[in-house]
């Protein structure tokens, strides 16, 4: 393997780490107008770690929602990680305590910055990559916006929340190189884009990989 295929795996995972880990001022901010503490917010940063579960737990218990409900509807957003798991086990093929280590930086990014490498080392150094840096990022911006609360803007407005569809894209599209697969990621592509407007954030991921569960269910 030479070191230019890694760099390249480097390259593109900080590309999306970078995009991905700055989003977390958004939850900062959302956390404590929510009703959380800094503490609290940065807490949930650090042990949950899944974007949209932390969403969903902040926006319940900002609109009123019981913890209880707040932690359940987390719970099920998180619930495609287990999902993710089982396909990376055997990629990654940690055991012991590194899998364990491993599962906390499970998430969408790292997920997808693994399964499309041609081989465990290249698929390796994708995951870490991608997951250490983001799990860093992610937790520092949580705390500058808490810290910053109400009065920081939403990342959104800068963009980065498309930079970081449009570098899972730039990734992905050369991957889908036969009729199947094509026709697979625009169905889960239309499928998810009808739920986003029915459903709350996250759960359109669900049913786009409930489609592609399905479809290579049937080709099989």
């Amino acid at each position: 393997m030479g070191e230019a295929t890694r760099s390249s795996v480097v390259r593109d995972s900080l590309g999306v780490a970078i995009a991905t880990g700055t989003y977390g001022l958004s939850f900062g901010a959302v956390g404590v107008a929510s009703g959380l503490s800094l503490a609290q917010t940065c807490v949930l940063s650090l042990l949950m770690f899944t974007g949209a579960s932390q969403f969903a737990l902040a926006g319940v218990l900002g609109s009123g929602g019981t913890p209880v409900a707040g932690a359940l509807t987390a719970l099920l957003l998180g619930t495609r990680n287990a999902l993710y798991g089982l396909r990376l086990a055997p990629l990654l093929g940690y055991r012991g305590w590194r899998r364990a280590a491993a599962a906390q930086v499970l998430i969408d990014e790292s997920t997808a910055m693994a399964v499309t490498r041609p081989n465990r080392e290249l698929a390796r150094t994708g995951f870490l990559t991608t997951g250490l840096t983001i799990f860093v990022l992610w937790n520092l911006t949580t705390l500058a916006g808490g810290l910053a609360g109400e009065q920081l803007g939403d990342p959104r407005d800068l963009g980065l929340d498309a930079a970081v569809g449009a570098a899972f894209l730039a990734l992905l599209w050369p991957r889908l190189t036969t009729p199947v697969l094509k026709a697979t990621a625009a169905l889960a592509a239309l499928v998810a884009a009808g739920a986003v407007t029915l459903t709350p954030a996250g759960v359109p991921v669900l049913v786009a990989a409930g489609v592609a569960v399905l479809v290579g269910a049937l080709s099989r």
